[in-house]
């Protein structure tokens, strides 16, 4: 099981290792529109933990560009151990 902590509320959400975030993300307001990475509704930054989550996919590459601290909320997956977020 990883963590998903959320900055603005210091809320917690356990998740298991290889889950997508997304919902527990919807559940704390991260908008989402199109839920498959062309929208950009569902930007996050990771404030910690971002080895913790999935490879970037080509979606986020290329709505995102350079891999920075921001990814979309609707491809990541918990790969373990805790992460922090901002949106």
């Amino acid at each position: 099981m990883g963590k998903l902590i959320f900055e603005h509320s210091g809320e917690e959400k356990e998740i298991p290792d290889g889950e997508p975030i997304a919902s527990e993300c919807e559940e704390a307001g991260v908008p989402f529109a199109c839920t498959e990475g062309v929208c950009g509704t569902c930007v996050i930054e990771v404030v910690e933990g971002m080895d913790n989550l999935s490879p970037f996919t080509q979606e986020e590459k290329d709505f995102l560009g350079d891999e920075g601290m921001e990814r979309l909320a609707c491809q990541c997956k918990l790969r373990g151990g805790c992460i922090k977020i901002k949106f």
